[in-house]
C-alpha cells in the first residue's frame, strides 16, 4: 500500500510538471510498466482526479480541470520561494493568510533555516527579474550567518573582477536583486547586481557585523545605480512632494524638503537628455545651484520650443551647437 501511495504522489507531481505525458514516457520516468501506469491513473480517477487520456500512436495522459484543486507538490526551492512570497503579501487578504498558515504547519524542518535566512535579510520592492535561486539562497545564508563571500563580478562596462565581501542585505529595487555588502579589498560599501555575479560564489570565514550604510537601503541601492552609469548629475528642486515626484519619474533619488517640495538628485548620460528628463516630470522646477551645463541645455530647449510655436515666417534655423 505504501509503495502504491508513493507512486500516486509521484504521478501527481509529474502531471504538475508537464501538461501532457505519453504512456511510455510516464512508465520510463517512474520505472514501472505501462500496465502499472494505467492502473495508477485509474486509481487517481477513483479518488476524484480528472485524468484525461487519449489512444493511438501519440496517445497519453494529462490532468484535466476538476471541481477541486489537487495537492500541489513542490520541490525544496519552489517551497521556499512560495513561502517567502506569501509572507510578503499575507497582509493583503484572508486567503493569503490561510495559505500561509497551512504552509507553516507543513514546511519541513530542513527548509525552516532557508526560509528564515531569506526573510531576515531581504528588503522587498517591485517584482524582480529572474536570478539563480541557489545563488540567492547562498547570499541570504551568508548575510544571516555573517560569512564572507568570494565571487567574480561583471560591472556595467563588462569588466570582470574578483571580489571579497561581507554581505549585509539583499535588496529588491528597480526590478532587480542587489547585494549590499562591505567590499573587503576596497574598504567601502558597495552594491552588486546579483545577476552579474559570475561563476560559483563561495561562503568563507565569519566576520564581525558592522553598522549598515543607510537606513533606507532601497534608496541607497538606487543612488549607487544612478551614480555608476550616468555621467551628468545635478540636484534639482522640484515643486512636488517626494512621493509624487518619484511616481512620475523612477530614476535618481528624491529627498523631501517640505510637503510640496523635494530635491531630486538626477542623472543622465548627457546634459540635453537630463533637460528632457526635467520636462518629463510635468512639474515646475528650479536649478538654484546649476550646473551651468544643465542651465544652458534647458535654455536651448526653451528657445527650440519657442521657435516651434512661432509663426512660420518668423522662424529661423537653430544655431549649430
Amino acid at each position: 500500500m505504501l509503495e502504491t501511495s508513493a507512486r500516486l504522489l509521484r504521478l501527481l507531481s509529474l502531471f504538475q510538471s508537464r501538461r501532457y505525458w505519453t504512456g511510455p514516457a510516464l512508465a520510463a520516468e517512474m520505472g514501472v510498466t505501462a500496465r502499472t501506469v494505467r492502473r495508477d491513473v485509474d486509481k487517481l480517477r477513483s479518488l476524484g482526479y480528472p485524468v484525461d487520456s487519449s489512444s493511438g500512436a501519440e496517445g497519453g495522459y494529462q490532468m484535466g480541470a476538476g471541481a477541486q484543486m489537487p495537492p500541489l507538490l513542490l520541490d525544496d526551492d519552489e517551497a521556499v520561494a512560495v513561502f517567502v512570497g506569501l509572507r510578503q503579501i499575507a497582509g493583503v487578504g484572508e486567503a493569503a493568510m490561510r495559505a500561509l498558515g497551512k504552509m507553516e504547519q507543513l514546511l519541513p524542518a530542513r527548509l525552516v533555516g532557508r526560509v528564515g535566512a531569506l526573510q531576515s535579510v531581504v528588503v522587498t520592492g517591485a517584482t524582480a527579474a529572474a536570478v539563480d535561486g541557489k545563488l540567492l539562497a547562498l547570499l541570504a545564508g551568508a548575510c544571516r550567518d555573517l560569512r564572507a563571500v568570494r565571487f567574480r563580478y561583471t560591472d556595467h562596462g563588462g569588466k570582470i573582477s574578483a571580489r571579497r565581501v561581507e554581505p549585509f542585505k539583499l535588496v529588491l529595487a528597480e526590478g532587480r536583486w542587489y547585494l549590499v555588502a562591505w567590499d573587503m579589498d576596497r574598504e567601502a560599501w558597495r552594491t552588486f547586481r546579483v545577476d552579474r555575479i559570475a561563476g560559483k560564489a563561495t561562503a568563507e570565514e565569519r566576520f564581525v557585523a558592522r553598522e549598515g550604510p543607510a537606513d533606507d537601503l532601497r534608496a541607497f541601492v538606487r543612488e549607487g545605480y544612478w551614480r555608476s552609469i550616468e555621467t551628468c548629475r545635478a540636484r534639482v528642486r522640484v515643486f512636488l512632494s517626494a512621493e509624487e515626484a518619484s511616481k512620475r519619474f523612477s530614476g535618481g533619488v528624491f529627498r523631501a524638503i517640505s510637503d510640496g517640495e523635494c530635491e531630486w538628485e538626477a542623472a543622465a548620460s548627457s546634459w540635453d537628455r537630463l533637460a528632457l528628463h526635467l520636462g518629463w516630470m510635468d512639474a515646475d522646477f528650479a536649478l538654484p545651484n546649476g550646473p551651468a551645463e544643465l542651465v544652458a541645455a534647458v535654455r536651448q530647449m526653451e528657445s527650440r520650443y519657442r521657435r516651434a510655436v512661432s509663426p512660420l515666417g518668423s522662424r529661423r534655423r537653430a544655431p549649430a551647437s
